[in-house]
């Protein structure tokens, strides 16, 4: 396995910008062809939970909330209100090459080494 130090840097050390409470604790593996990307989202429900591809960037943003009304807090320790999370991954990626899935709150994304390359279809323009 080659190591790309610039590459890897950027993949994994985007956190020390962020609040450690709002950053989303990740762990990033290969095998066999692809990056799984595992995350702990503890306590969020899976409809709150959104990836995105965008410029070569996935983005994972995860809200959570607490129904707090009528309730007076005395002592919160956990984080509420928004996560997030941004991957540059590289151009070249299509929403139909990575894949995720939500299990006892920890999100999977699973995404291939390399961009897979998509035969553009044939489309004709109709003549007026």
């Amino acid at each position: 396995m080659r190591y790309y130090p610039n590459y890897f840097d950027d993949f994994f050390n985007d956190t020390k910008k962020q609040d450690a409470n709002t950053v989303l604790r990740t762990d990033i593996y290969e095998k066999d062809g692809y990056y799984q990307i595992c995350m702990e989202v503890c306590g969020i429900q899976k409809e709150n939970i959104q990836i995105e591809l965008k410029d070569g960037y996935l983005k994972i943003t995860a809200t959570r909330n607490i129904n707090k009304e009528d309730t007076r807090v005395l002592r919160q320790e956990r984080f509420t209100g928004t996560y997030s999370r941004s991957f540059y991954i590289g151009e070249g990626y299509k929403q139909e090459d990575i894949k995720a899935r939500f299990d006892n709150g920890e999100l999977f994304i699973l995404l291939p080494t390399k961009p897979v390359k998509h035969e553009e279809e044939t489309r004709y323009i109709n003549i007026q």
